[in-house]
């Protein structure tokens, strides 16, 4: 079974009614596949749930969903893969060198440093060096 890793905007579209659209425009791209999600997508669901003032019963689907999932561990080596795609967004002048996508360099360098692709809506991630980038507008 092929390994992706999913961006917190895709991830967690299943949980807001208004992001139904995304369900369907990436559900092609995520069945029967093992989705991989990088600590800081649990982190800012977490926080968007908590913000929000979610019920019990939301928080507890995402917690269902979060579980179905692989959390990827941050280790030494995805903290050098990081640092080198950093640098390398910088050098091109990529928009995920700046610190207001500090969140975002994560994921992408969550996709790189274990080689599967990555499924984003979000169009940041465009032309970042190294990434498989896998979106429906992409195809």
């Amino acid at each position: 079974m092929t390994a992706v890793v999913v961006d917190t905007g895709v991830f967690s579209a299943g949980l807001s009614r208004r992001r139904n659209d995304l369900v369907a425009a990436y559900a092609e791209h995520l069945q029967g596949r093992v989705l991989v999600i990088a600590p800081q997508t649990v982190a800012e669901m977490r926080f968007g749930a908590l913000a929000a003032r979610w019920g019990a019963g939301r928080i507890a689907e995402l917690e269902r969903r979060v579980a179905l999932a692989r959390i990827a561990v941050i280790d030494d080596a995805l903290i050098w893969t990081h640092a080198r795609l950093r640098v390398d967004c910088r050098a091109a002048g990529h928009a995920l060198a700046q610190p207001t996508h500090a969140a975002d360099l994560w994921v992408a360098a969550t996709a790189v440093h274990l080689g599967i692709p990555l499924v984003s809506h979000d169009q940041v991630f465009a032309r970042t060096p190294g990434l498989d980038l896998v979106s429906a507008d992409r195809r």
